[in-house]
């Protein structure tokens, strides 16, 4: 699956920091898939801008033409 492909799949995801001073994604997913990816704060850091910009890429690619 490409990250442009639709997916019937649901998920629920959860972010927070662990009491090891990580960041915590938390993933889980229908059939029972849970998947924590641990991260160090300054990844943690990076993983938000390239979503930040993914996400002013989107906007940019959804607003009507005129």
């Amino acid at each position: 699956m490409g990250i442009d492909k639709q997916s019937e799949v649901s998920a629920n995801l959860q972010i927070g920091p662990t009491s090891l001073g990580m960041v915590r994604i938390y993933v889980e997913a229908d059939g029972g898939v849970e998947l924590p990816l641990d991260f160090e704060p300054e990844e943690a850091l990076e993983i938000a801008e390239e979503i930040r910009a993914a996400a002013e890429m989107a906007r940019g690619m959804s607003k009507p033409r005129r």
